[in-house]
């Protein structure tokens, strides 16, 4: 059954592609969805990669994606900080996703804002706990994502937000979180699309990011079984609007 959908916010990794290799059909989905019309936007929480570099390597492997329709945790959570006007900040944050924050006034040892994603190995004691000590004597607090493991590699690995807890605990502070399933990374990406929040749908591999996240924003989702995604997700109290077993599916909506 077709819908009167005028946009779509696809999540990557899981989605469009997981562990490096593309789905089957999912460049041939955008190509169609092109074709007829449909805002496409691209929401990851990676806060590694900058917009530039995401968009870049969606498009060595066959898609066809302009660098302003996709959106990382990170640059939502750089144009966040735009808003706050920051006297100066400690970003602590590696590779591409850091040239995100290059317009800010970076300062390590006096920040007004500590912002949190992923460190890699500058998650050590000496960074943390000099975090902790700055948090105690009034750095304000920002984490890109809340998700606290990630299995996107194959393996289990802690990611941004068990590190952004610990903190938080530890120097009992509430953080800002920006990435799914925040409402503000949501909200950013509908600004930059021209549609009605109704004519939009969200899709995604996980119900605790992408799904929760498109409820809370107000916007319809389809969950995709594939990536994350285990059965145990759809016991819980929140419920995508559509689930689907292949993305090649989602053209029946268009």
């Amino acid at each position: 059954m077709k819908h009167n959908f005028k946009g779509i916010i696809f999540d990557i990794n899981g989605v469009l592609e997981f562990q490096g290799q593309v789905y089957p059909g999912a460049v041939k989905l955008i190509n169609f969805l092109r074709q007829k019309g449909i805002a496409i936007r691209i929401l990851t929480n990676s806060t590694l990669k900058s917009r530039k570099y995401c968009a870049e390597q969606l498009n060595q492997v066959g898609f066809h994606v302009r660098e302003a329709e996709v959106i990382t945790a990170a640059y939502a959570t750089a144009k966040y900080l735009e808003t706050l006007s920051p006297r100066s900040c400690w970003i602590m944050l590696k590779r591409t996703g850091l040239e995100e924050f290059k317009h800010f006034c970076h300062d390590v040892e006096n920040p007004e804002y500590i912002v949190l994603g992923d460190y890699r190995e500058g998650f050590n004691f000496h960074n943390m706990n000099k975090a902790l000590k700055l948090l105690q004597r009034g750095s304000k607090f920002i984490v890109m994502i809340s998700q606290i493991v990630d299995n996107s590699t194959g393996e289990m690995e802690l990611t941004v937000g068990a590190y952004g807890k610990m903190l938080e605990d530890a120097a009992n502070v509430k953080a800002t979180y920006i990435g799914k399933p925040s409402k503000f990374i949501f909200e950013m990406a509908l600004k930059t699309m021209d549609v009605q929040r109704n004519a939009v749908l969200i899709v995604g591999d996980r119900v605790s990011s992408d799904i929760r996240g498109a409820k809370n924003a107000g916007i319809k989702s389809v969950l995709v079984k594939t990536g994350e995604f285990k059965e145990s997700d759809l016991a819980g109290d929140v419920q995508p609007d559509y689930i689907i077993d292949s993305i090649n599916e989602i053209q029946k909506l268009f």
